[in-house]
């Protein structure tokens, strides 16, 4: 039992850390905060993410670039061009790479106004980090682990934060409902997403990307649009639109 509840609490921990600082402040920029919000949630979004950590400047940039070129040849991870999931992800992987090491060429656009820390970035990245994360999980799983069956779940614990965006840009292309017509295949993949916190609403965040609520219709409950709003309250994050 505590393994599953470790489980649970480092997938939301670290999709939170996905959604609310990569995705919708670091890609979209739909809410601003001070430098000293913005060290917090750097180091609160590399303890969710841990050994997967994704650097907040390399995930905006693709981001924006799936945004610009969606199902096109020039999307990071369309799954349109792979037979697989696993393919899929490995291209991922190595357009992820080339954006951190510089090999992938990208415009301007796509980099501005980005958040960076680049010397915490650098040890975050660092395969001492990440091996040392590895080595974490694995002494809880060996430390609590009631039955040698939940060691299947060190794998996906390991590689956390890929896992969640291929959920999304595999499965929210190809499976689940629209509520707008549009020159893409993103679609909604839950009607209620409570397991991926707002995120598998992909058909309503493609037609409106810079929105704190990615939800659109009354039953689409996106949890991390209220966290915002409390943030917002606490005054430690302002939205975009806001006066």
């Amino acid at each position: 039992m505590i393994i599953i509840l470790f489980f649970a609490a480092h997938w939301y921990f670290s999709l939170f850390g996905q959604t609310f600082f990569d995705h919708r402040y670091a890609s979209h920029r739909a809410f601003t905060m001070s430098k000293f919000w913005e060290k917090v949630f750097f180091i609160i979004t590399y303890i969710g993410q841990g050994s997967s950590y994704l650097s907040p400047r390399a995930y905006a940039i693709m981001h924006r670039m799936h945004h610009a070129y969606t199902d096109t040849e020039q999307d990071p991870h369309s799954p349109k061009y792979f037979n697989n999931i696993f393919s899929f992800m490995w291209h991922t992987k190595k357009f992820y790479a080339g954006i951190l090491d510089g090999t992938v060429p990208t415009e301007d656009r796509f980099s501005k106004n980005i958040p960076s820390w680049p010397l915490f970035e650098r040890f975050a990245e660092s395969w001492f980090s990440r091996i040392m994360w590895v080595i974490i999980y694995t002494a809880i799983y060996i430390t609590y682990a009631s039955s040698p069956w939940l060691f299947i779940l060190l794998p996906f614990t390991i590689v956390m934060g890929p896992l969640h965006g291929a959920v999304i840009n595999w499965f929210a292309h190809k499976y689940g409902y629209r509520n707008f017509t549009m020159n893409n295949t993103a679609r909604n993949l839950l009607p209620v997403d409570i397991l991926m916190l707002g995120e598998s609403y992909h058909n309503d965040h493609h037609k409106y990307p810079s929105d704190i609520n990615f939800g659109v219709k009354w039953y689409e409950i996106d949890p991390v649009y209220y966290i915002i709003l409390l943030f917002e309250k606490l005054g430690i994050v302002k939205r975009a639109s806001s006066t």
